[in-house]
This record gives C-alpha cells, sequence and structure tokens, in this order.
C-alpha cells in the first residue's frame, strides 16, 4: 500500500517586520563587504512602530551611512506611507553598533595580516568565528533540489511583492504564505491546501483579495500543480490593513525554517543574516548545502542531509554526518562529502563568500536560488 502524507511550509513577504530586519542586517553588511571584504560583521536589527534599532558588533575599515542605508532598504520594500507610523521617511533609527570582541577577532584571524588577501598561505589558518552546528539538505523533488512545500511558498510570497509593484496597488507589503503538499510515497502527489494571507488597503472587500487569489496569483504561481480544488484560505482572520511593524515587532533572524527548507531539513538554530562569513552559522550552512546538492547530483541519493559541526577558533570541522535516508548508501555519501574541504578559510575563498551577496538571500529563502554560488555545480572537491 503506498504512503501517503501531508507536508507544509510557510514563507513571508519581503515586507513581513521580521524579513525587514533580516533585510536591513544584510544591507549593512554588503555594504561593509563593497568597501572592505575582510570586514567583520555581527548585525542585529529590531523594528517596531516608528523606530529601528541596530545593535551587534562590526570592525570595518568601511565608511557607512547607516542612516540613509536604513531608509533606503525601507522605501525598496516598500514602506513609504507617511499616513503609517512606520515609513522611510519618518522612521526614527537608534544605532547601538559596537566593535567586535577583541578574544573572538584574534582567534578568528589566527595572526593573519588584515591586508593580506584571502588566498595566502596565511590565512588559511583562518578558523570558525563560533562553535555550532550546521545542516544542509538537498532532495530531487524539484528542479532546485528544494522541497517542493517551501519553494512554492516562497513563490506564492513573491508573487504578492511583484503584483504590489506592477498594478495590484492595494496589495501590502506584509504577507504570510503557506502550501500543504501531498506526497505518495515520498514524491510529491499534489498541492491540497494553500493558505495566503496579505495586507491590503482599507476599503478593499474581501471577495476582490480572494478572487485574486484563487484566479489569478495561485494558478499563475503554482503552473502545472494549480487545481481547481486547491482549497485556498485568504486572510483568515479578516481585515488585514494594519501590518508591518507599525502593528508588529520584527527581529533579525526569526524566520530561520522559513530561510531554509521549511522544515523538510533540520536547522542547527544559528540564524545567517548580518552575519559576515566568518561566522559559520552562515557560511557553514551554506557549504553543507552545497555538498548535499552535490550527493543528489551525483546520482549517490535523491535526499541527503549533511551536519557539519565546528569549535571556535578550530579550523578543521569538529564532526561530518551524512544521511541519505534510506535513498542511497550513508557510507559512500560520507565519502564522497569528505572530499570535501569544510575549512572556514577554504569555503569562503570556494563559494566566493566576500563579496556584498547577502541581502539577496534575506528574503524568499537562501536556498534554492540559481544564481548563489552555493548552488552552483562549480566547487571543485578537495585532492
Amino acid at each position: 500500500m503506498a504512503m501517503y502524507y501531508r507536508f507544509t511550509s510557510e514563507s513571508v513577504a519581503e515586507g513581513h517586520p521580521d524579513k525587514l530586519c533580516d533585510q536591513v542586517s544584510d544591507a549593512i553588511l554588503d555594504a561593509c563587504l563593497a568597501q572592505d571584504p575582510l570586514s567583520r560583521v555581527a548585525v542585529e536589527t529590531l523594528v517596531k512602530k516608528d523606530t529601528v534599532v541596530l545593535a551587534g558588533e562590526i570592525t570595518t575599515n568601511s565608511d557607512i551611512d547607516y542612516d540613509r542605508l536604513v531608509r533606503t532598504v525601507i522605501r525598496e520594500i516598500g514602506y513609504v506611507d507617511p499616513s503609517d507610523p512606520f515609513h522611510a521617511d519618518g522612521v526614527r533609527i537608534i544605532n547601538l553598533l559596537g566593535t567586535q570582541a577583541q578574544e573572538i577577532k584574534e582567534a578568528v584571524d589566527a595572526k593573519r595580516a588584515r591586508a593580506e588577501a584571502l588566498e595566502t598561505a596565511e590565512s588559511k589558518s583562518e578558523g570558525a568565528g563560533d562553535q555550532g552546528l550546521m545542516f544542509g539538505y538537498a532532495t530531487d523533488e524539484t528542479p532546485e533540489l528544494m522541497p517542493m512545500p517551501i519553494l512554492l511558498a516562497h513563490r506564492l510570497a513573491e508573487g504578492l511583492a511583484y503584483d504590489r509593484r506592477n498594478g495590484e496597488s492595494w496589495l501590502g507589503p506584509d504577507a504570510k504564505t503557506q502550501v500543504t503538499v501531498g506526497y505518495r510515497d515520498n514524491v510529491p502527489y499534489r498541492i491540497e491546501n494553500v493558505l495566503v494571507s496579505t495586507q491590503h488597503a482599507a476599503g478593499v472587500p474581501q471577495g476582490q483579495i480572494e478572487a485574486y487569489v484563487r484566479e489569478a496569483l495561485a494558478p499563475r504561481i503554482l503552473g502545472d500543480w494549480y487545481r481547481p480544488d486547491v482549497k485556498t484560505i485568504v486572510n483568515p482572520s479578516g481585515s488585514f490593513v494594519q501590518g508591518g511593524p507599525s502593528a508588529d515587532a520584527g527581529l533579525t533572524g526569526r524566520k530561520i525554517i522559513v530561510d531554509t527548507y521549511g522544515g523538510m531539513g533540520r536547522h542547527g538554530g544559528g540564524a545567517f543574516s548580518g552575519k559576515d562569513p566568518s561566522k559559520v552559522d552562515r557560511s557553514g550552512a551554506y557549504f553543507a548545502r552545497f555538498v548535499a546538492r552535490q550527493i543528489v547530483e551525483a546520482g549517490l541519493a535523491q535526499r541527503a542531509e549533511v551536519q557539519v559541526s565546528y569549535a571556535i577558533g578550530r579550523k578543521e570541522p569538529f564532526s561530518l554526518y551524512v544521511s541519505t535516508f534510506g535513498t542511497g548508501d550513508d557510507i559512500d555519501a560520507l565519502a564522497f562529502a569528505q572530499q570535501f574541504d569544510f575549512q572556514p578559510a577554504s569555503i569562503i575563498a570556494q563559494l566566493a563568500l566576500l563579496k556584498p551577496i547577502y541581502r539577496q538571500t534575506a528574503a524568499y529563502g537562501h536556498f534554492g536560488k540559481p544564481y548563489l554560488s552555493w548552488e552552483q555545480p562549480t566547487v571543485t572537491r578537495a585532492a
């Protein structure tokens, strides 16, 4: 008898308060790396009502106008209505940024000269920026090697943002989406449920919103997976005029499952946004995803999960684990993974992580986007 189950994942739009914070934090990271690729950045952003709070540690030679940068991000996301307490020109910005702790800096730098390029032999001794464990996951159920529920949830959220900018001006920046996929023998069989909660302008009737989602958004985004009988729920709480930071607080790093695999793959617990790649919470997770992809692309498994762990200041991984969930040989997959160099400096060099590439990861997922280096089959294995 075929095994049938349902799995649900959610996404949030770029205007969700937590996602807005992720984008501000990563915009600051990008600005630092653009001027000084060896910047050390760990930035947290908090938003509520009419206030943005920046906190964390930065060591950089960059000259950043934080006030202007924050307002630019808010404006680009779409919070520009002066009647809204939270809007780009009216927010109050509290800057509590400091410098990185000297002990951490010394453990990570490992006596390297700051002016040296990452590729020099001295830089190869760079240790992990913290202890921790990271997971990477890949599955052949979609061309992007991502779980279908989170992939479609992201696309619905992106679709809302696209439509808001291209004709559906009554849509607001804040939104959540959710997709339930029915699996038969671990293979996607059909979409069971779709849930869309979207901010909207005052006076827009519920019927108009439902018609837009059911007749325009869902069929376009879901494509061949769409069926007229898919259970679709729109704004179940009713009116959603008040949204964004004016109605709810936001904080960097609170959407780590949205950022990764929608719950289908495990998560080590460390958030990504606002952290430079010396923080293995980010770079280690990216590389674990890259290696999991290679296992699937090499035909060693249909699904693969890679776990790597680190100790602060140490360059060698603390442990490496691979599971193929019964779709391959775990021993062969582990031997394959061990051919890759998981040292932090090597990861940074292999994936070109000192470039200002991070804001594009801060909404709609850090994985499954073909233009990101860790989504490319181009990194060579260690000799």
